[in-house]
């Protein structure tokens, strides 16, 4: 399958071919497949963060203590591995200062 080259924007979760003023600093060459993997990653971090909106109303329960919460982290987490796989250079570059992979393999 061909790649072609997308511009994605984490905070809005959108995934697309034209750049725009808010989705330009993450840059990934994918093929279809690959796109319906980080769209499906994309929709569980979504998921995970109503799951976590509703429990913050629950002020007894810890942030570490909630599996919705680590359901999002872990979600996140293998979104910006999927990034870093079909980044270009830069995105690359960007998600390692950001630290968010630590040591995890890539």
């Amino acid at each position: 399958m061909e790649k072609r080259q997308y511009y994605v924007n984490i905070g809005t979760g959108e995934i697309s071919e034209a750049k725009s003023y808010n989705n330009h600093s993450i840059v990934i060459h994918a093929n279809q497949d690959e796109i319906r993997i980080l769209r499906a990653k994309l929709d569980q971090v979504d998921a995970a963060n109503m799951d976590a909106y509703w429990r913050s109303h629950i002020p007894f329960i810890p942030y570490h203590h909630d599996s919705g919460n680590e359901h999002y982290d872990q979600a996140m987490t293998e979104v910006y591995e999927i990034l870093y796989q079909l980044g270009d250079q830069h995105t690359k570059d960007h998600i390692e200062e950001m630290g968010i992979l630590g040591d995890r393999p890539i």
